[in-house]
């Protein structure tokens, strides 16, 4: 097993190298970056575009500006923003723990809620519950995210429940650290329910399939035969066996957690990584996009190789070695 750990590490050097090298050209081979349409701007003149350009190192070739790049992130100093005039490393750092909080929030609730609801209704197959919970479930996965949050901020203006984007209030600052703790839960109520809703749904059903195929094996005839009551059944035999494909969900969960909303915080006005993101994308900010690659790369192949040791631990008859 530890074997086959230090082989993924030694496997992501690699990989992150060739997501970087991909990243990199398709990026610089877009039309325009963010120089360019400075020009456009009447009061920036050609020299100070040039000069710029020659500051940031793009009047280099592709290849030297890249080399140039890799060496710097290597020491974890990912260049300078264009568009916000700031350290990359401190941009990303400044947004990182809000879609942190947001994601670790709606991912926590989301598995609390949707593994018990599909064990349940997997037991009760085709009864007016499960009927229920499964349109349910429909609904909340081919809703759309903007959709949904569009939806609750409506609710909120009108009812006047819940503040309307952001993280915090404007007398944030003033208030008591106990006051500014129930500030910002208050504003991540609409945004951590609207990615709880489509995670509950999509965790369910796939709970609820997964049992139901585990409910049908042999084995489980065999254990009821013997006279075990259904609860032992089904939680001590069945389940085990049926975690197992959520538990590869959970990796590429645990990777999406810091940046994987990234229309729900545009939509909410949420200072996250994933509108920090979508904005640079936009911008050409390419300092910006190429450093959020890296550290959402790290994270997914982090999260899968979590994943691995689980299901180690889970199913005794997974052997990685």
């Amino acid at each position: 097993m530890l074997r086959h750990i230090a082989g993924r590490l030694l496997n992501l050097i690699p990989m992150l190298l060739g997501i970087t090298v991909v990243s990199f050209v398709i990026i610089q081979l877009s039309p325009g970056d963010f120089l360019a349409e400075m020009r456009l701007n009447p009061i920036v003149s050609q020299a100070t575009v040039d000069q710029m350009r020659a500051n940031f190192g793009l009047d280099q070739p592709l290849h030297i500006q890249y080399l140039r790049w890799l060496w710097n992130a290597a020491r974890l100093e990912f260049g300078y923003s264009f568009a916000f005039q700031v350290p990359v490393t401190w941009l990303i750092g400044s947004r990182f723990l809000n879609s942190l909080l947001l994601g670790v929030i709606s991912f926590t609730v989301a598995w609390l809620v949707a593994i018990p609801i599909g064990i349940y209704t997997a037991r009760r197959q085709y009864t007016w519950v499960d009927n229920t919970v499964s349109l349910w479930a429909y609904v909340g996965i081919s809703t759309p995210t903007f959709f949904s949050g569009l939806f609750l901020l409506y609710l909120a203006f009108k009812t006047g429940w819940f503040p309307i984007g952001g993280l915090t209030s404007i007398d944030y600052e003033f208030l008591p650290w106990w006051g500014k703790l129930l500030d910002k839960a208050h504003h991540l109520i609409l945004p951590g329910v609207v990615l709880s809703i489509l995670g509950v749904a999509g965790l369910m059903r796939q709970m609820r399939a997964s049992l139901l195929e585990v409910l049908r094996q042999d084995y489980v005839r065999t254990a009821r035969s013997k006279g075990l009551a259904e609860r032992v059944v089904v939680n001590r035999h069945a389940v085990r066996n049926a975690i197992n494909p959520l538990i590869t969900i959970f990796g590429f969960g645990l990777g999406g957690l810091w940046g994987g909303a990234a229309i729900l915080e545009t939509v909410m006005g949420y200072p996250g990584i994933g509108k920090l993101l979508l904005d640079a994308t936009i911008q050409k900010d390419l300092y910006v996009v190429m450093a959020a690659l890296v550290i959402g790369s790290v994270t997914l192949v982090i999260g899968n190789l979590i994943a691995d040791v689980m299901l180690v631990v889970s199913d005794p008859r997974i052997r990685y070695d």
